[in-house]
């Protein structure tokens, strides 16, 4: 009886011993997570912050001349689905024209190729609603720097998964959980991948990897990686 019960408190004590050294690492990987997490938004700050002082006077320029080329208005918010599913103004320079949902709606009606390619991309080579300036600012991506407000904000990163819109949710699939525990990017691996030339699937493969893989420092080289990809203009549409 007493090598049984020396026995039993033994391996209580062991299954005490395991739980707690699980309990500890549980803690400091949550410690090391909120540290890289810390990190991540500081970068995102400074970085956005000193980005939107320095290209402060271009804002202003192209507010001015979007205002006599295309009128009001000059922003646009656009719903998209941020970290945890929460619903967030997605803010851009206005490219396209007032009405873009009934020039939409009737361009798809009226063709079946275009119908089916944005039913597969949710995009369009050949989009009807955008402006002439708009294909400058779009090609360019000049139209998304009023994002970098939404990276101050907090409801995005600088690097990180394409925003979508709630539409998009279903062609993420059983991955959409990957894109909920980040915030969406600025710029990330889709963007310096071919952007719109590559398929959505591939898309959705490309920030399923990022979130998995992330780090500051391939951070760090996917915005150096997206300096020659917006030169190049390659896949923006």
């Amino acid at each position: 009886m007493e090598n049984l019960a020396s026995s039993e408190s033994l391996s209580r004590i062991a299954g005490n011993e395991d739980a707690s050294l699980f309990q500890s690492r549980k803690r400091t990987s949550g410690v090391v997570l909120d540290l890289a997490r810390a990190s991540k938004r500081g970068f995102d700050v400074a970085v956005a912050t000193s980005a939107l002082v320095f290209l402060l006077p271009m804002f202003l320029l192209l507010v001015a001349v979007l205002l006599v080329a295309q009128g009001r208005p000059i922003f646009i918010r656009h719903n998209r689905i941020g970290r945890g599913g929460a619903s967030f103004p997605c803010l851009k320079f206005r490219s396209m024209v007032t009405n873009s949902d009934v020039v939409l709606r009737e361009y798809l009606a009226a063709n079946p190729s275009a119908r089916e390619e944005w039913k597969e991309n949710h995009k369009l080579k050949n989009d009807p609603r955008i402006t002439a300036l708009g294909h400058f600012l779009r090609k360019s991506s000049v139209d998304e720097l009023p994002q970098l407000l939404n990276v101050i904000r907090g409801d995005m990163s600088l690097v990180g998964p394409r925003p979508i819109v709630r539409d998009e949710v279903a062609r993420y699939g059983a991955h959409i959980e990957d894109y909920l525990r980040v915030r969406p990017g600025l710029t990330g691996l889709w963007q310096v991948s071919g952007r719109s030339d590559t398929s959505y699937q591939h898309r959705v493969g490309l920030d399923v990897r990022y979130v998995r893989e992330w780090s500051l420092w391939k951070d760090i080289v996917i915005i150096f990686k997206t300096i020659p990809a917006l030169l190049q203009s390659k896949g923006s549409y």
